[in-house]
C-alpha cells in the first residue's frame, strides 16, 4: 500500500467523485484500508486534511484499524456476523459524542457494512451489504499506551492505535465542528486505490 499523502488522497477522492471540502477549517476525514485480510494489527491509516483561511492545506495521518480485531471475527457480537465498513463516502454520518463514556466520534447516520460470520481469521470484504446505525464509532484503543494488536479494541469501529494521536484528531474535529455544526463526513478508501 502506498503511504497516504495529501496528493494521493485528494486525487483518489476527485477520481471517485467524492466530496472534497475546501472551506477553511472544513475537514476531510479519510480512512485508508490495507489489503491484508488476515491482519490483527493497526496497519491502516486515519487521515485528516483541511485548509486555513489563506488556502494553505494541512495533512495529518495516524495508524489505525478500519477492520474488526481477530477476537470479534471469531466471536461475533451480532448473530449476522461482525460488521466491516464498506469503502465509500458517508456524508454527515458522524458527530462528536461518547464511546463507552469517553469523548469520541460517533456514528449518527446509516453506513454500509458487510457481515463476517464464518468465525475465522480472514476478513470477508465482499458479499451482501446492509445499511444502518450500528455504532461504528471512531475511537482510540488504550487510554494510556500505543496498542500493537487490535484484539478486542474493535468489533467494527475505526480505532486509532495511539491515545495522543486520537486526542489530536478530536481537537481538529472539534475545531471544525465549531465552524460547521455537529455532523461531518467520513470516507473509507482502499489502499490499492491510492
Amino acid at each position: 500500500m502506498n503511504l497516504p499523502t495529501l496528493d494521493n488522497i485528494q486525487e483518489t477522492m476527485v477520481k471517485k467523485s467524492y466530496a472534497w471540502f475546501c472551506r477553511p477549517e472544513s475537514i476531510n476525514l479519510v480512512g485508508v484500508r490495507h489489503s491484508d485480510p488476515t491482519s490483527n494489527t493497526f496497519n491502516d491509516w486515519m487521515t485528516c486534511t483541511w485548509c486555513d483561511e489563506w488556502g494553505h492545506w494541512t495533512f495529518r495521518r495516524w495508524p489505525c484499524t478500519t477492520d474488526p480485531g481477530l477476537y470479534y471475527r471469531e466471536n461475533p457480537l451480532n448473530v449476522n456476523g461482525t460488521a466491516i465498513v464498506v469503502p465509500g463516502q458517508y456524508r454527515g454520518a458522524y458527530a462528536l459524542g461518547l464511546h463507552r463514556g469517553y469523548n469520541a466520534i460517533v456514528q449518527v447516520k446509516p453506513i454500509h457494512v458487510w457481515r463476517d460470520n464464518d468465525k475465522d481469521e480472514i476478513l470477508d470484504w465482499e458479499g451482501h451489504t446492509s445499511a444502518g446505525l450500528y455504532g461504528i464509532n471512531i475511537h482510540r484503543a488504550s487510554s494510556s499506551t500505543t496498542s500493537n494488536e487490535v484484539g478486542r479494541w474493535s468489533a467494527g469501529c475505526q480505532v486509532l492505535a495511539n491515545p495522543h494521536d486520537f486526542a489530536e484528531l478530536l481537537a481538529i474535529v472539534g475545531r471544525s465542528c465549531s465552524h460547521f455544526g455537529d455532523n461531518f463526513t467520513y470516507t473509507l478508501l482502499e489502499g490499492s486505490e491510492l
